[in-house]
């Protein structure tokens, strides 16, 4: 299959689960008597808000037609898309076909190496494409889990929420965390839908986990630059942690991630306690591959 047919079959799906989730009454539609035959919108009906024929939608959801940017805003304003679902309906209608997929095999940039090395209190991870973790330091590994144990090829964060039993038993609201992962890796597959890497993550997964499974198949899709994560660490107990995105100018698909707490709060106590705990480990150096 081609990239652009990829990207058509995938914006089919993801217009088509949408519409599953809103019904008549929600976007103003009187809700017929009778069972309905089909869960939410029917095509007709979205096809309608958005003022275009039910075959040009029909074609749209089966990959068969090229939607212009008219057409894409009209279908975000009907199927109520916020900020994140509306940028992935662009990148999977092909606005940015002609960009160059790579696929090297990708190396810390030095610049966020620097910035790693400097960071001897805040946990920080570099990732790369498809969440692959590019190199961390000691507070992150001490926060997390010893990333040098993983093999190579398995040192992917969404995997690791999934499958990891200590990192999946860090966060009290697993199920939110690991949805919004999934969420933000599914835009990654936006932008490079026959990445064989990434296809072989989510096949992996799909058959290793019921909720990965499920979660994927509700199209979900997010975009996000900070937030706050809540952890029970073993050693150190509660964490409120805010974490921020810092994206590489040389190589966007390289974001530093880090995670800080608010000066005078327990968790930022309880940070240098960490930060003491993992200096006996020291000695260390930064990880990469």
């Amino acid at each position: 299959m081609s990239s652009s047919d990829a990207h058509h079959s995938e914006l089919g799906a993801f217009l088509k689960a949408r519409r599953g989730e809103l019904t008549p009454a929600q976007v103003g539609l009187p809700d017929s008597a009778g069972r309905r035959r089909v869960r939410g919108l029917r095509r007709e009906e979205v096809a309608l808000l958005a003022s275009i024929s039910p075959d040009y939608y029909t074609r749209l959801e089966q990959g068969r037609r090229q939607a212009s940017e008219p057409v894409l805003d009209a279908l975000a304003r009907v199927l109520r898309f916020d900020d994140g679902e509306r940028a992935y309906m662009f990148e999977l209608s092909g606005r940015d076909a002609a960009r160059p997929r790579r696929r090297t095999a990708q190396k810390v940039h030095p610049q966020l190496r620097r910035l790693l090395d400097d960071l001897a209190t805040t946990p920080a991870v570099v990732l790369g494409r498809r969440t692959d973790i590019l190199a961390w330091n000691p507070m992150a590994a001490a926060l997390f889990t010893d990333f040098a144990r993983i093999p190579v090829e398995r040192r992917n964060f969404v995997r690791l929420v999934f499958r990891e039993p200590a990192i999946r038993a860090l966060y009290p609201d697993w199920d939110w965390v690991a949805q919004t992962s999934l969420a933000q890796l599914r835009m990654e597959a936006a932008r490079d839908p026959n990445d064989p890497r990434l296809a072989k993550l989510v096949g992996e997964l799909s058959l290793q986990d019921p909720d990965f499974r499920r979660w994927w198949g509700t199209h979900r899709v997010a975009v996000q630059g900070t937030g706050t994560k809540v952890l029970h660490h073993p050693v150190v107990g509660e964490l409120t942690l805010d974490w921020s995105f810092l994206t590489c100018a040389d190589d966007p698909d390289q974001r530093l991630i880090t995670l800080t707490a608010e000066p005078g709060s327990s968790s930022h106590d309880r940070l240098r306690i960490l930060a003491s705990w993992a200096a006996r480990s020291a000695g260390n150096p930064v990880a990469d591959h």
